[in-house]
């Protein structure tokens, strides 16, 4: 299999289909090469994503996103901080 990135609402609707198929009495590996995902695969994504809706997961990775973003942020203020810091001491 190759690798690939899948947005969230392709594991959303992946998963669903996963669910549809699994009780209609098809085993697990069959399921998963229909989907064309790693049983690893599965399982982190039905720890990450198990209940969750397109939406809910399309919002989680945008806040996971922001976060980064802000994350960032808060890094280069405090090399500004720190840089001010020792200029104004002094010490260059």
């Amino acid at each position: 299999m190759s690798r690939r990135r899948h947005t969230p609402e392709q594991v959303v609707r992946k998963l669903r289909e996963a669910d549809r198929l699994l009780p209609e009495g098809s085993e697990l590996p069959e399921v998963l090469k229909h989907l064309e995902i790693a049983e690893a695969t599965y399982h982190r994504w039905r720890n990450q994503f198990g209940g969750m809706k397109a939406d809910d997961v399309k919002r989680l990775k945008e806040l996971e996103a922001q976060n980064a973003r802000l994350k960032r942020i808060v890094a280069d203020q405090a090399l500004d901080i720190q840089g001010l810091k020792e200029l104004a001491s002094g010490n260059f």
